[in-house]
């Protein structure tokens, strides 16, 4: 796709943003680049308010059946729709790959066959972009020093594989620099980083490290989980990096650089 150019999905297709409950308390601003980002490539997306919580912090956490209900909602909720997309590997991981467990433990047919049909139509951001959308360059702009952290549901869940960083490399005016040991955990892990915490920064200190050594300005993730961890570790370092969201620097224009 050239810069300009627009696509969008086949004609009829309803698409939905998940905005997903951490986004939506924390980093609004998230989503809503999602939404600029999709519209500006033609793309209508819908948001449906009755969307809540995916359930993985239960399911992680051991709490299988409190998890259900969570599972039930969000087929009702999303059902109707034929794409659902996520700025998040973490929560799509957690639709494709923990749902059918827990629709099976839930001992519900009907609640097995709604999971079979809606989690495949699930997508992380960069997933939607270039397996569903067939593209690369979303006719971004930012012309900053950028290093990426492939966060670890996203590659070892998902298999996003390079997805996120072809996308990037199609960026105008980017300045990209490959992460030294890019594909480690950066030590967040959900509640891993409150009942571990020692272990967590410990991680999180080495991948900081691993950032500076980039002399990278801004520090890119798909997931805010991830970037909320290593950025409050760069932050007390007074390192000078910041963090964004892969779908914030997508959405970037000329106009708003």
């Amino acid at each position: 796709m050239t810069a300009g150019a627009r696509t969008q999905a086949p004609p009829g297709t309803r698409v939905a943003l998940l905005a997903t409950c951490f986004n939506d308390t924390m980093w609004p601003e998230t989503p809503k680049a999602v939404v600029r980002l999709l519209e500006r490539l033609g793309v209508t997306v819908e948001f449906p308010v009755e969307q809540t919580c995916c359930g993985q912090m239960f399911t992680n956490t051991g709490y299988a059946d409190e998890a259900i209900p969570l599972v039930r909602s969000f087929v009702e909720v999303f059902g109707r729709y034929d794409a659902v997309v996520a700025p998040s590997g973490s929560c799509t991981g957690s639709v494709r790959e923990q749902y059918a467990d827990l629709a099976t433990r839930s001992g519900d047919s009907g609640l097995q066959e709604a999971v079979g049909e809606v989690a495949p139509r699930v997508y992380e951001l960069s997933e939607y972009l270039v397996d569903v959308l067939g593209i690369t360059d979303v006719g971004a702009y930012f012309p900053h020093r950028v290093t990426y952290h492939p966060t670890c549901h996203s590659l070892r869940m998902l298999h996003v594989g390079d997805r996120p960083l072809r996308l990037l490399r199609e960026v105008r005016g980017i300045d990209l620099v490959e992460l030294p040991a890019a594909a480690e955990c950066c030590g967040f892990g959900g509640t891993f980083a409150v009942k571990n915490a020692d272990v967590s920064v410990a991680m999180g200190a080495d991948k900081a490290r691993h950032v500076r050594d980039t002399g990278a300005e801004v520090l890119v993730a798909g997931d805010n989980s991830c970037l909320a961890h290593i950025g409050g570790l760069l932050g007390r370092e007074r390192a000078g990096v910041r963090t964004m969201h892969l779908a914030e620097v997508l959405a970037a224009t000329e106009e708003s650089a």
